[in-house]
């Protein structure tokens, strides 16, 4: 991956320097710099957007240089509640004083099951992770061990490990649309060639021939059933009915849709109940927790799997579970989610109109995105990274999206209105007089997660 160039890195803004020296400092300290990709200020405006924060509270958190912000990026999704939310927190404070983890087992890890399988259409059976990486290597080792089989068909982004990045050994451009463009595979076994294999989103028969040459090879196909459109009609009946008919298992991968779509994810919404869905991210509103649930013939078989670890059941993320799974319901968040992304889409159309600036708001309403309606992908970026830059400068942090939470209300959206009006203006001055780079105070952002779920 391409870093900023040194005279980039020389320049960032002074609101930001604090955060840039402490990412430099990172840069010597942590290979990459971050733990979380999606965290590298590269994805942002470098050197302006800021890195390190020191307190967060409801819908915004303040940077290591004093400056506040609105996230509109959710803690990477993993924030549904808002920050700090105070029915969470203490839940998970009266836990703490009661003991994170002993050597035997709580009550907790069933009463989450328990409410899990209320709330879940395929549950039946659960298993627990700290995160959607593992959680889905979990399920995919639970697919291989119940079928009796190798291979896994995916689509769309499933995390960091061997089973996923495997996808890359035979051709480097297998992994292009679902997560980085040129990913080397590096530290995973060669062995491993040929168990990945991706399909495109939204071609059901193109997954039917794939299922086709590998008839009777394949453990399971998982996916992202939808992450901010919705999926074209009938697709994901077919592609139920194609793994079905071949014997494989279906895996929803849930972790960035969450409890967004309604309380009991996505499977409601779009009507197709999988094999088995895998959860992160919002299902704790920010404290470590993920689970994998499934149908119990999918299920039982990983009693005799060796699949353990110490830390996948601490009362903390159980508790945090508990908790945000039940708020959500009790607050309704999906709706309210869902009717801030229509003010957010209707005020920013409305608001790049009065500019002439050639932006729409697309996407599902939970989670909508802005498209620069330009020829030029070159340009399209660029006035991407020009939002980003100039939205960051006027405290409000994001992508060129929205990932929305019960926390951010009636302010938050003013405060971004009048911020998009006066980033449209300068956009539409430099488009007149084509001086867009000009305007560009950083390196073009990266474009970490090109994936062809939408």
């Amino acid at each position: 991956m391409n870093h900023p160039s040194p005279q980039a890195r020389a320049t960032f803004s002074p609101r930001v320097s604090r955060s840039m020296e402490l990412y430099q400092r990172a840069e010597e300290l942590i290979p990459g710099g971050t733990q979380l990709i999606s965290r590298r200020p590269t994805r942002f405006a470098y050197g302006v957007s800021p890195a390190f924060f020191t307190r967060a509270k409801g819908a915004r958190f303040w940077d290591v240089d004093g400056n506040e912000y609105i996230d509109w990026v959710s803690g990477i999704g993993a924030i549904i509640l808002g920050y700090c939310d105070p029915v969470v927190d203490e839940a998970v404070l009266r836990q703490v004083h009661n003991g994170v983890m002993t050597s035997i087992n709580h009550e907790l890890e069933l009463e989450l099951a328990e409410l899990l399988i209320e709330t879940i259409p395929c549950a039946e059976m659960v298993r627990y992770a700290k995160g959607g990486g593992d959680a889905c290597a979990v399920a995919v080792r639970i697919a291989r061990g119940t079928t009796g089989r190798d291979k896994i068909l995916f689509c769309g982004y499933h995390g960091w490990h061997d089973w996923y990045l495997a996808a890359n050994l035979g051709a480097d451009s297998s992994l292009n649309e679902h997560l980085f463009s040129g990913i080397e595979p590096i530290g995973v076994p060669r062995a491993l060639e040929g168990t990945a294999i991706p399909f495109p989103y939204g071609d059901a028969d193109a997954l039917g021939e794939t299922l086709d040459a590998n008839r009777g090879e394949v453990a399971a196909v998982i996916m992202e059933p939808l992450r901010s459109a919705e999926p074209p009609e009938g697709y994901l009946k077919r592609v139920a009915d194609l793994a079905q008919q071949h014997g494989a298992l279906l895996i929803f991968d849930e972790v960035s849709t969450g409890f967004r779509p309604s309380a009991g994810g996505v499977q409601p919404v779009v009507g197709v109940t999988p094999d088995m869905a895998v959860f992160a991210k919002s299902i704790s509103n920010g404290y470590p927790m993920g689970a994998v649930v499934g149908r119990r013939d999918a299920m039982e078989p990983a009693s005799r799997m060796f699949i353990s670890s110490t830390y996948w059941s601490d009362t903390i993320g159980l508790a945090a579970a508990i908790t945000t799974l039940k708020e959500v319901a009790a607050r309704d968040v999906p709706a309210y989610c869902r009717d801030l992304g229509k003010r957010l889409k209707s005020g920013i159309e409305k608001t790049a109109a009065a500019t002439g600036v050639p932006v729409s708001s697309v996407g599902v309403d939970y989670h909508p995105h802005l498209q620069f309606d330009v020829a030029d992908e070159s340009l399209k970026t660029k006035l991407a990274t020009l939002y980003i830059q100039e939205m960051a400068k006027r405290g409000c942090h994001g992508y060129a999206s929205f990932y929305l939470n019960a926390a951010q209300g009636d302010a938050e959206v003013e405060q971004t209105m009048q911020a998009a009006a006066e980033a449209f203006a300068l956009m539409a001055e430099g488009l007149d007089r084509g001086n867009i780079d000009e305007l560009l105070q950083c390196e073009l952002r990266q474009d970490a997660f090109r994936r062809l779920v939408r």
